[in-house]
Parts: C-alpha cells; structure tokens; sequence
C-alpha cells in the first residue's frame, strides 16, 4: 500500500487490533492529519456489516471534527466523553480484513495533484462542509444506505490527506449526486404513505 493514507490507517488499525486506543490517543498522535485519518477510521465500518452499537458514537464524532474543519480549524477536538471512546479490538479486526478492497481502489485513483488548490484554507473549510453534509446523510435513519455517503465521505478524506485536488473535484460531484439520490429517495418516502393504499385497491 503505497498512499500515506493507507500506511497509516493500516498502521492505526494493526495498534487497535492488539491494544486498545481512544479516539483521544489517535488525534494525539496524529495531529493536523487526525481530522481526515479519523475520519476514515470512523467511516470506514459503514461499508461492512459491524457490531451492534457502533453507529452513534462513530457517526457523532465524524461530525464534531468535520464541523471543526468548516470553522477553519486545524488542531482536532473532541468532548471528552467521546474523546475517551476506545474501539473495540473486533472492531479493528474486521476494517483490516475488509482494508486491503478499499485501498486497492483508492491506489488507482489518488496521488498528489493540483496542490495549491487542494492546500488552500477555503478548501479545507469547503471539504469539511461535504463531510458534514454526507454524514447527517449517513446517520440519517433511512435502511440500507449508509455505504453511500461513506463513499462520498472516504473520497473527500483521502483526497485531503494525498492533496489530490483532481479528486476532490470528483468527490464534491460524488456529494452532489449523493444529496439529489437522497432528495429522491425522501421524496418516495413521503409519497409512500398515500401511494400504498392505492396500489392495494
């Protein structure tokens, strides 16, 4: 795995499966790069079928650092309750036996390109308004669709963490396309109700 970002997620990942790391121990470590490196760790479970109980204290996370982001912050802060949160060591096992598929894709797409542009403060500010925006999209309670704004949500932090402003292009379309999916599928859901007792007749 040739990416920083693989690198250090697979290292982050092979810490968590034999000891026990807070989110508050990673973003210590890690720095300016903790927002997009924890962001993908806390993502990344979306993809998979994961443990039970999972999904609110990842998902809450994931939104308090992208709102830091759009506030311009580069120094990553969590409330201590959620600071304080150690993965579970299955957890870890299950990303790093799903990791190498994930990668293997991101490997193809991602490299450093259009670096001034993806290195600007506005940028960073921009990207972590799309992150936000897909995860209220991804822990919104709508059945079988949390995969999607995952990818929209990996794209973005990946191409943060490479500089790849190429795809940071592609990945604000992907967010684009995600919302207007979304905006279809609420729109079904609201119709359902009154479309139901007519297909019965």
């Amino acid at each position: 795995m040739n990416l920083q970002f693989s690198q250090e997620i697979k290292s982050l990942l092979e810490r968590l499966s034999t000891q026990p790391l807070s989110l508050g121990d990673i973003l210590a470590e890690t720095s300016e790069r903790g927002f997009s490196l924890v962001i993908t760790l806390l993502v990344l479970p979306f993809l998979f079928p994961m443990p039970p109980g999972l999904s609110s204290p990842l998902g809450g996370a994931c939104l308090i650092l992208s709102l830091q982001m759009v506030l311009g912050r580069r120094t990553p802060w969590l409330p201590k309750k959620i600071a304080n949160y150690k993965f579970p060591n299955a957890f870890a096992k299950i990303i790093l036996q799903n990791l190498r598929r994930v990668t293997r894709i991101l490997e193809k797409i991602a490299r450093p390109r259009f670096q001034k542009v993806a290195n600007h403060p506005w940028i960073w500010r921009f990207n972590g308004l799309c992150i936000s925006w897909l995860t209220i999209l991804l822990i919104s309670p709508i059945p079988f669709t949390n995969p999607i704004p995952t990818v929209g949500i990996l794209l973005l932090a990946v191409a943060t963490i490479e500089s790849d402003g190429l795809l940071m292009g592609i990945s604000y379309i992907a967010t684009l396309l995600i919302t207007l999916l979304f905006g279809f599928i609420g729109y079904g859901l609201w119709l359902a109700p009154n479309l139901l007792p007519s297909i019965f007749k």
